[in-house]
């Protein structure tokens, strides 16, 4: 008999909303829920700042209602179980949180997100209301880096939106805001490494297999294909590698500055992920880069896949002066 996910749930079709309700109890009264819609935005938006959307499917908890906050995002649009949200839930968040001042769009760049979002913006332009978009590709395992637009958006979303948030509270208008985003995200990079798969609620089933002796490095948080399947190794073996392929990608050298999160894909261990921290900050020791912050744990998740990624976000002076601002959400708080 196959071996099936085991979860405690109530109506797997309810699973995304039930989160969504017990997230917004979380934050007490800092989000409000769109009526009628699967989306949320903070109850203190300014009257006169640009306005930052994210979204895209539900499974990855924190990501993304859980970045709405002070300094991050200030409203999520949300879709099913890794599905992406409907242009109608993008166009009514955005029109709960817009203060007429602008609005930028970030999310990782999956087809589906792309297709709703671009309509979402269409249609809301015709509205009057001026939309720009960043979309977030920093996993390195997805295409090379002649054609980095091609790449998935995943953990390193939490560090574009940081800096999208951060510019919004300087004071940034909609071009700067939009302008530094895009370079955020051009700073940033991620390889993931799976152990075993997630699954969909709704299915009961995983979503791909996965020998008991085996990895994927690079996998998705979908369970999209990696770059490479192989036998079981040792952390610093699996580590060592992503470690030094992010560093060739961003071509980092000595005295960069760079930000580090090791992230948990929801199965994993406080212990693997610490030992994978030893050796991120090992080797980026032996080449001279400094490394300004580390965040462990769950910042992008994928149900219950084991495994981890590495993000690698790389700093200059502005950069570093937006991501040390103070932020407030469920996920990230500084």
């Amino acid at each position: 008999m196959s071996r099936k996910p085991k979860k405690l749930l109530n109506n797997p079709n309810d699973v995304p909303a039930e989160q969504l309700e017990g997230l917004i109890y979380a934050c007490g009264d800092k989000l409000i829920k769109v009526e009628g819609y699967s989306g949320v935005y903070r109850n203190d938006i300014k009257a006169d700042q640009v306005v930052v959307v994210t979204g895209g499917g539900s499974g990855h908890e924190p990501m993304f209602a859980g970045y709405v906050g002070k300094g991050l995002a200030d409203a999520a649009a949300l879709g099913e179980i890794f599905a992406s949200p409907s242009p109608d839930i993008i166009i009514e968040t955005t029109k709960a949180a817009q203060k007429g001042q602008g609005v930028l769009f970030v999310y990782g760049n999956y087809a589906g997100d792309n297709m709703n979002f671009d309509i979402a913006a269409e249609l809301l332009e015709e509205e009057g209301i001026q939309v720009k978009t960043v979309r977030v590709t920093d996993d390195i395992s997805a295409a090379p880096l002649s054609r980095m637009s091609d790449r998935r958006g995943v953990a390193g979303d939490m560090y574009v939106l940081k800096i999208a948030g951060a510019a919004v509270e300087a004071g940034y208008d909609l071009d700067k805001v939009h302008e530094v985003t895009a370079k955020a995200n051009f700073n940033t990079r991620t390889m993931g490494v799976a152990l075993g798969a997630c699954s969909i609620p709704q299915t009961g089933k995983f979503n791909f297999e996965l020998a008991d002796d085996e990895l994927e490095l690079g996998m998705g948080i979908h369970g999209e294909p990696g770059v490479r399947r192989q036998k079981m190794a040792s952390a610093d073996e699996i580590n060592g590698e992503m470690i030094e392929r992010l560093c060739a990608d961003i071509e980092l050298k000595a005295g960069d500055k760079v930000c580090v999160t090791i992230n948990n894909l929801g199965a994993s261990t406080y212990t693997e992920l610490l030992i994978a921290n030893r050796k991120v900050h090992q080797v980026l020791s032996e080449c001279s880069i400094q490394i300004h912050d580390t965040l462990i744990g769950g910042y992008c998740t994928s149900q219950e896949m084991a495994g981890y990624s590495i993000t690698i976000f790389r700093l200059d002076d502005e950069l570093q002066k937006l991501y040390d601002m103070p932020c407030d959400s469920f996920a990230w708080r500084k």
